[in-house]
């Protein structure tokens, strides 16, 4: 795998960290996630499978020693922490890369490292709302709606980070040293927006309210219909050879339902139409077709669809829990889900880690006595 023998030590926090971590790892990094010892979180992580895990207590001189030895032996390093944080600690990149020149620190915070925002607390919605795409987001006259937290932690966070770690060991290749990866989440999803700032003197595209325009639910052939047996299609004809094909499908003509006129009046046929069928009788219809027309799959039915199936895009485990393979696909060296490998208790390779770091056993029995490191117990596969 691509990023095999890569060294990875992510510092336990919530989605955006262990996703970035997940992605290195599902390419052959190997992870070790740092936990706090003795901690309790409401909310499960469910991205670390394949991952080993130490339980440190950084605000001991002996657990920064530990933290500090593990920096030393790693190539980078993913911070979730608000800007300061881990300089407090002595440890923040001018501190570690002092002995390890080539560490890529990688600080994956919401607002970035500097700015007034810098120190505030924030989620997924504020950083959105900050990058201007929130206000793209949401149906005629109402208020804007967040796509839950896919586009600011996951798409803006988490896949920057990674990209931005990658590009690193690229340039580490050439120049044999590390650097700091400022990947901040209000950046990180205006970038992914790049398409929208770019496209917004055109009104073609964005001359209308929010709602009304081509791509944002104001068109009739860009939008998603309820079918007989309460199911979804999407409707995504937008070139004109293809909405040919969707009408011809329908039965329709262009002068009974026009591309470019009368959007509300052609969406109000079309959902007396889309309701005549059930979502399986229109699959039979526009499957294999240009016209640009696909089920709206719940996260259930995923796997058994015939593409998907076909491509292996899914790996449905036991409690049939359906979980994605690694995207994208290369050609010699692809990525391999880890899903099939345990998620680590926190600390529950503290032992074996510390080992690894020549530590004696008597150093690492007082280092669990006195609360330096916490061992967890070992779990089940899921």
């Amino acid at each position: 795998m691509p990023l095999k023998g890569i060294k990875v030590l992510e510092l336990a926090g919530l989605a955006p960290g262990p996703f970035c971590g997940m992605i290195l790892a599902e390419f052959g990094a190997s992870v070790i996630k740092v936990d706090k010892a003795n901690a309790y979180t409401i909310i499960p992580d469910r991205l670390s499978h394949g991952k080993r895990s130490i339980a440190l207590n950084l605000k001991t001189k002996e657990g920064i020693k530990v933290f500090k030895k593990l920096s030393d032996q790693s190539d980078a390093i993913i911070d979730p922490y608000r800007p300061g944080v881990m300089e407090k600690m002595k440890l923040g990149p001018e501190d570690l890369m002092k002995t390890n020149n080539r560490l890529i620190y990688a600080r994956l915070t919401g607002f970035g490292q500097i700015g007034p925002y810098a120190n505030m607390a924030g989620h997924d919605i504020n950083y959105l709302g900050l990058s201007g795409l929130l206000s793209l987001l949401g149906r005629f006259n109402e208020k804007p709606t967040p796509p839950i937290n896919l586009v600011a932690d996951f798409g803006g966070g988490g896949l920057m980070c990674a990209f931005g770690i990658v590009l690193a060991i690229l340039e580490r290749s050439r120049s044999n040293v590390g650097q700091v990866v400022d990947a901040s989440m209000v950046d990180g999803s205006a970038y992914l927006g790049s398409w929208f700032f770019r496209t917004r003197n055109l009104p073609e595209l964005w001359g209308k309210p929010r709602g009304k325009n081509m791509l944002d639910t104001g068109s009739h052939f860009y939008n998603t219909y309820e079918t007989k047996d309460k199911q979804y299609l999407c409707v995504g004809a937008i070139e004109p050879q293809f909405y040919e094909t969707f009408l011809e499908k329908l039965g329709l003509s262009e002068e009974e339902m026009p591309q470019y006129d009368k959007f509300e009046e052609n969406q109000m046929k079309l959902e007396k139409i889309f309701k005549q069928k059930t979502r399986a009788e229109w699959c039979a219809i526009f499957d294999g077709t240009d016209a640009c027309v696909t089920p709206v799959l719940d996260i259930k039915e995923v796997a058994h669809n015939a593409h998907n199936r076909e491509r292996n895009t899914f790996t449905t485990l036991e409690d049939e829990l359906v979980v994605p393979n690694p995207a994208p696909r290369l050609s010699f060296s692809p990525g391999k889900s880890k899903v099939y490998e345990k998620i680590p208790e926190p600390g529950e390779h503290t032992t074996e880690i510390l080992t690894e770091l020549n530590f004696k056993p008597n150093e690492i029995t007082n280092f669990i006595k006195n609360g330096i490191v916490e061992q967890g117990m070992t779990q089940s596969k899921l």
